[in-house]
C-alpha cells in the first residue's frame, strides 16, 4: 500500500535544532527565557510590516506579542482582558473549531453564535448585526466578537469592524489558521482590538504545541505576560492578587518556533502552490468547488485548500463518499468544521443565520495540505477525486 497521506503534518525548516539545543547549553529548559523573548520579537517583526511585500507599517501603532503554551490559552485571556465575566454573553462565529468558544465558557459568559458568509465562508457581517440587535432588546449588549479567519482565509473585517464599532463592541480576533493571511495588505491578527495566533502542531508553523496573544495596546500584553505567569505580584515572596495562570510558552518550544519563522514565507508559498495544484488539475470537474480569495483584497496562506462537492452534480456522489475512498486509498482527508450552534455541548446557545454554515459542514472537506507534500503525492489525491467524481 501506499504510505500514509496526511492532512497537514509539521515541515521543519532546519535551524530549529541549534535554537533547541542553545536552550539545553544554556540550561534554559523552563518557561521564559531568550528564545521566547527571542521569538516575540520575531512574530512582532514578521506582523508589523505589510503583508508579504516588507513595506512597514509607518501610518500604524505597532503590534506586540506574549507567546503562549496554546491559542485556546491566548483566546482565554483575550477574554479576561476584554472584561468577559459571569453572565456575559460573546459573540461568535458558529462555522469553527470549538477552541474559538470553550474559553466563553471558561468565564461563565455564554457564547451566541453566528452564521458565515458564502463568499469567505467567515462571520457573516449582516447577522453579525441582526445577533447584536437581538441581544440589546434582550437587555444583554455583547461584551465582545469572535471573528474566525478559517482555513487561512480572511473575514470581511472592513464590514466586521464597522458593525462592532458602531455598537461599542472589542474584536478578538481568531487567527489561529491564518498566520501570513492578510486583508487589504494589513496582517490577520493585526485588526482587532486583540488576536490569537496558533502554532499547534498541524499549522503553518509549529512550536510544536503553542500560540500567542497579539495587540497594538502594549498594556494588553503587558498584562496578558503578568496574567500567564500565575499573576505574582512584584514582591520578594510569592504573593498574588489575582487569579492567574499557567500560560506562558516554555524556551525549549520557543527554539522550535525561532526556526519555523525563518522559512514562514516559504512555507506561505509552498501552501498556496499545493492550492493552485488542486484548482487546476480539477478544474474540469463541475462538482468540485473552492473556498476562495473573493477579490485582491483577500490574501489566504491556504493552510488548507478545502472543497464543497455537489452531490447534484456528481450523480449524487457525496463528501462522505469522497472521503471514504480517499481513506481507503490511505488519504487523510477531513469533513469541514461541524458548526458550533449543532455541537450538543453549545445546544441552548443562541445562533443568527440561516444555513451557511451547515451546508458547508454537509458538503465540505479538506484536502492534504502540508508544505512537505510532493507533486506525486498531490497527485495521488487527485486520481481519487477525479475517479469518484
Amino acid at each position: 500500500m501506499n504510505p500514509r497521506l496526511h492532512l497537514s503534518l509539521a515541515h521543519m525548516g532546519g535551524h530549529e535544532q541549534s535554537f533547541i539545543q542553545q536552550a539545553f547549553d544554556t540550561n534554559w529548559v523552563v518557561p521564559l527565557g531568550p528564545n521566547v523573548d527571542a521569538f516575540e520579537k520575531d512574530l512582532e517583526m514578521f506582523l508589523n510590516y505589510r503583508g508579504i511585500t516588507g513595506q512597514d507599517y509607518n501610518d500604524r501603532e505597532k503590534c506586540h506579542a506574549a507567546a503562549l503554551v496554546s491559542g485556546t490559552a491566548a483566546l482565554h485571556l483575550g477574554l479576561i482582558l476584554l472584561g468577559v465575566e459571569s453572565g456575559d454573553e460573546v459573540l461568535c462565529q458558529s462555522f469553527t473549531f470549538s477552541a474559538s468558544a470553550n474559553p466563553i465558557c471558561y468565564q461563565g459568559a455564554m457564547p451566541v453564535f453566528v452564521d458565515s458568509d458564502p463568499d469567505t465562508w467567515n462571520m457573516s457581517p449582516d447577522y453579525l448585526e441582526e445577533a447584536i440587535l437581538a441581544r440589546i432588546k434582550k437587555g444583554k449588549k455583547p461584551k465582545a466578537v469572535i471573528p474566525v479567519h478559517l482555513y487561512g482565509m480572511p473575514a470581511k473585517m472592513d464590514e466586521i469592524r464597522a458593525v462592532a464599532n458602531h455598537y461599542e463592541i472589542p474584536i478578538l480576533e481568531d487567527a489561529a489558521e491564518a498566520l501570513g493571511s492578510t486583508y487589504k495588505g494589513i496582517h490577520c491578527g493585526t485588526i482587532g482590538e486583540l488576536a490569537v495566533l496558533s502554532f499547534n502542531g498541524n499549522k503553518i508553523i509549529t512550536t510544536s504545541g503553542g500560540g500567542a496573544l497579539v495587540a497594538k495596546n502594549e498594556e494588553y500584553i503587558r498584562q496578558a505576560r503578568f496574567l500567564a505567569t500565575q499573576a505574582r505580584d512584584a514582591a520578594p515572596h510569592y504573593q498574588h492578587s489575582q487569579i492567574g495562570y499557567n500560560y506562558r510558552m516554555s524556551n525549549v518550544v520557543a527554539g522550535i518556533g525561532r526556526g519555523q519563522i525563518e522559512v514562514l514565507p516559504l512555507r506561505i508559498e509552498q501552501r498556496r502552490k499545493n492550492n493552485q495544484y488542486y484548482r487546476k488539475q480539477l478544474s474540469n470537474i463541475k462538482a468540485i468547488t473552492f473556498q476562495t480569495e473573493p477579490s485582491t483584497d483577500f490574501f489566504s496562506n491556504y493552510w488548507l485548500t478545502s472543497i464543497i462537492i455537489d452531490p447534484e452534480k456528481a450523480n449524487g456522489v457525496t463528501r462522505e463518499d469522497v472521503r471514504l475512498a480517499l481513506e481507503q486509498a490511505n488519504i487523510e482527508s477531513r469533513p469541514l468544521w461541524k458548526p458550533m450552534h449543532l455541537q450538543p455541548v453549545f445546544s441552548s446557545c443562541s445562533y443568527y443565520g440561516e444555513k451557511v454554515s451547515e451546508s458547508l459542514f454537509d458538503n465540505g472537506l479538506c484536502l492534504p495540505s502540508g508544505s512537505a507534500l510532493a507533486e506525486n503525492d498531490l497527485k495521488r489525491v487527485v486520481e481519487v477525486l477525479q475517479r469518484e467524481l
